[in-house]
């Protein structure tokens, strides 16, 4: 074995090594919290979190209490989230997918470059500075309290734009050229043509979305008002209060709320890091 071979495989060795200690502290967080999920809050109180399991403490009851009406509102969350992400995605995917392929496609629209400078320049504002006009907004539209006022602010994502924009710069325009030919309509075009082209972007942008989407907190909740409309994210902040924590609730609670995350990046992920990796190299 030469020089060169044994220095390749001591890198290789040296980089699996380092990569393992990466992904060790990146995991031990998930295993307290799985593993303290099936502890009673008892437990938790008396002992904080270790590192052993004590498997003979283990018990669902925890489980049992979040989705029992009486005990709390955490099936009202779960329903609530699932169902704002779930529309916010949707409408998401469809509005900033058709912009982003406007932008990128129609070289003869004047002003294209001024509208994604426009959304270059949303993507720096941070929320904070948009929450009280946005407040305004939904008093006057009366969209309090309801999932309209949760969804519509935020449902054009500008740096999905960005991203749908940067993949139609390299989508084939002689494909629309033969399509016009045969009488498709531009709308004919995008939806038959260009959305199968567009499906790795489609993928990487439902995750993004989905994700940003399902962990909102600050905007839910200044627009949220009733215990049993809340998202997840709040509704779990709610069990953390001065007085005490509810363990019981707020473990087991916080392990479900990554499982529909968990779910769609599984089935979802050669689309998304399709998308990624070929919406970096457009245009």
């Amino acid at each position: 074995m030469d020089i060169a071979s044994k220095h390749n495989k001591l890198s290789r060795i040296l980089i699996i090594c380092l990569f393992t200690i990466f992904a060790v502290f990146a995991l031990l967080p998930f295993y307290f919290l799985i593993v303290s999920a099936f502890k009673p809050g008892v437990e938790m109180v008396r002992y904080g979190i270790t590192l052993n399991p004590h498997f003979e403490k283990f018990t669902l009851n925890q489980f049992r209490l979040l989705f029992n009406p009486k005990e709390s509102n955490y099936f009202y969350w779960y329903k609530n989230s699932l169902l704002y992400t779930g529309v916010q995605t949707i409408l998401g995917l469809a509005l900033t997918s058709m912009v982003g392929y406007a932008l990128g496609v129609y070289k003869n629209f004047r002003y294209r470059n001024i509208v994604f400078i426009m959304v270059l320049l949303v993507m720096m504002i941070p929320i904070e500075i948009m929450i009280l006009p946005l407040y305004k907004e939904m008093v006057f539209f009366k969209f309090f309290d309801n999932i309209w006022g949760v969804v519509l602010p935020f449902v054009v994502f500008p740096s999905a734009v960005f991203f749908f924009r940067q993949y139609s710069l390299g989508l084939p325009l002689e494909l629309m050229d033969s399509s016009r030919i045969d009488g498709l309509t531009e709308y004919g075009i995008f939806v038959r043509i260009m959305v199968p082209l567009m499906k790795p972007a489609f993928g990487a942008m439902a995750i993004l979305i989905s994700m940003n989407s399902w962990n909102a907190v600050v905007w839910p909740m200044v627009v949220l008002r009733s215990s049993k409309k809340l998202t997840i994210p709040i509704g779990l902040s709610t069990l953390i209060t001065p007085y005490g924590n509810n363990y019981d609730l707020l473990m087991p609670g916080a392990v479900l709320s990554v499982v529909p995350i968990i779910i769609l990046f599984m089935l979802n992920q050669k689309a998304f890091i399709e998308g990624l990796t070929a919406g970096s190299i457009k245009g």
